[in-house]
């Protein structure tokens, strides 16, 4: 006897391959398996490789697989491919792409994790799309595949039925937003909680921070101010200030900055200063308009135009997605006793509970 539709299981395939990130297929096991002490229907996920292998991933662990990938048949509810620094070689496998493309048409959602993208790709599922991929690999992918339209920004991008995620940890990201997506908010922040996670950082945030993401320019009067705008965002850092402090003419140091950091200076200073503004949003309970003063811009408006050029939301929506669901958020932003014991011991007991309500 067949089960009712909404009891049946969400089969959830996640395809490895040699090489693969084993960060990016635990995130994705882990957050359905949580999910599942409160999902109904609930979620069965199932690890599939090349003949059922055991494979070894990236770190030099090895993961044993529960399928082979040519045996999986559908009815599938979602299908993400991981990452890893195998990727060109899975997506060299003329196999393993065969079986993901027929897998795809029997999947309600497909999707991958960091340079998973690449199997995608190869396997024709991301032509015309408009895609995400692990920022390193931004470029190879779209040399290989001209078809594909590669966007290194976002943490997520959802193009039809095909999502497609960033680097490493997005997967979590992509997972929770699955389950919110399947079950709600309220189970997304629950498994958010356990995961000691946020309950998910919005699609479209950058997924790396100019902070630590691009190495030092290799110009010395570039990198000299580069190193003062973000020590200080909020001095005068207008093209005619910064071309007087570096002594070159402001055509010049135009030049400079477009060649070193592939920006004007105006356009540097305001991705600086945005980010600056993020930090602060989820780091302190500051009032808008004082971060805006910190942070360099002229109004909170100015700021709110700049946030949503960058992130695709306002500054409250993406305080409320880290503030409210973050942990510890309460300790950062200052309240509870001063040495935080009393905080910490409350947050221990808070998360004891929900995460007994969510094996109940």
């Amino acid at each position: 006897m067949t089960a009712p539709e909404e009891t049946r299981p969400r089969v959830v395939a996640v395809v490895g391959y040699p090489g693969a990130e084993l960060l990016d297929i635990a995130c994705l096991t882990t957050t359905f398996d949580y999910a599942n002490r409160g999902a109904t229907p609930a979620y069965e996920v199932v690890t599939v490789t090349p003949a059922g292998k055991p494979i070894r991933c990236q770190s030099g662990l090895t993961l044993h697989a529960q399928a082979a990938v040519e045996r999986l048949r559908g009815p599938i509810d979602t299908m993400i491919i991981s990452g890893g620094e195998g990727h060109l070689a899975a997506a060299d496998n003329p196999r393993l792409v065969a079986h993901v493309r027929r897998l795809a048409r029997e999947t309600r959602r497909v999707a991958s994790v960091c340079t998973g993208s690449s199997v995608l790709a190869a396997a024709g599922l991301l032509d015309g799309r408009r895609v995400t991929t692990h920022w390193l690999f931004a470029d190879l992918l779209a040399t290989l595949h001209p078809a594909v339209r590669v966007d290194p920004t976002p943490i997520w991008i959802r193009d039809g039925d095909v999502t497609t995620a960033a680097g490493v940890t997005s997967a979590l990201d992509l997972a929770l937003a699955f389950v919110e997506e399947d079950h709600g908010p309220e189970l997304a922040r629950h498994v958010a909680r356990a995961l000691v996670t946020y309950l998910q950082r919005p699609g479209n945030q950058a997924q790396v921070s100019m902070f630590v993401a691009a190495p030092a320019p290799d110009d010395a009067v570039v990198r000299d101010l580069v190193a003062a705008i973000r020590d200080a965002p909020d001095a005068d850092l207008g093209l005619t200030a910064l071309a007087a402090r570096a002594a070159v003419s402001e055509r010049h140091l135009t030049r400079l900055f477009v060649a070193h950091t592939g920006q004007t200076p105006a356009r540097f200073v305001r991705g600086v200063r945005t980010e600056a503004a993020a930090q602060l949003l989820v780091s302190s309970r500051l009032p808008l308009a004082r971060i805006a003063v910190r942070c360099g811009f002229t109004s909170a408006e100015a700021l709110r135009q700049a946030f949503v050029d960058r992130y695709g939301v306002t500054p409250s929506r993406y305080r409320a997605a880290y503030s409210t669901t973050s942990i510890g958020r309460q300790s950062l932003a200052g309240r509870g006793s001063a040495d935080g014991g009393e905080d910490q011991e409350t947050e221990t007991q808070r998360y004891v509970q929900q995460d007994a309500e969510l094996r109940q």
